[in-house]
């Protein structure tokens, strides 16, 4: 396993649309393996392939708070079946976004079919946390950020803050 970098805005990539994964195999694994190490580093509780630099539809998370163990999730080629028309607001960050956050409104469920870490079909009903981080991780396989769903205003000042930052960084 290795830690790998992390892309930020306003890297175009994080704009692309990932590609569905054909089988799931050890080298995906290997991918899925890093990703899970690099949000733990991060520290994150959900990261997209896109967000390392491989534009497949491929998903970790652990929405485990501390003092619980760990309970990572793996999604490939994840889809989402049904919807609720109930929406839920929650204050998101994306580690693609550094130390941005924002109010986004989302349907509080939904159900989600997807590919498991062993290739294995299944469905899964999402309430809550989960349901908010599967949707903005499945986003970002659709080339959308957090901060598509804010304001102009706020996304633009976002942005700005962001490559000043980048630039003075270089």
């Amino acid at each position: 396993m290795a830690i790998r970098k992390i892309v930020t805005v306003p890297d175009p990539i994080l704009k692309q649309v990932s590609k569905p994964v054909e089988t799931v195999d050890d080298d995906l694994r290997a991918l899925m393996d890093d990703m899970l190490e690099t949000m733990y580093d991060a520290p994150g509780i959900g990261l997209a392939a896109i967000q390392v630099g491989v534009p497949k539809r491929v998903l970790v998370m652990d929405i485990a708070v501390e003092d619980q163990e760990p309970a990572p999730r793996y999604f490939v080629n994840p889809e989402i079946v049904w919807e609720s028309e109930e929406l839920s607001s929650y204050q998101e960050g994306c580690l693609s976004v550094p130390e941005q956050f924002g109010d986004v409104d989302r349907p509080a469920e939904v159900r989600v079919k997807f590919l498991d870490y062993q290739g294995a079909p299944q469905e899964v009903h999402a309430t809550g946390l989960l349901a908010t981080c599967i949707q903005h991780e499945m986003d970002h396989l659709n080339g959308v950020l957090f901060i598509d769903h804010l304001s102009r205003m706020k996304r633009d000042m976002i942005v700005r803050k962001l490559t000043k930052a980048r630039k003075a960084a270089e």
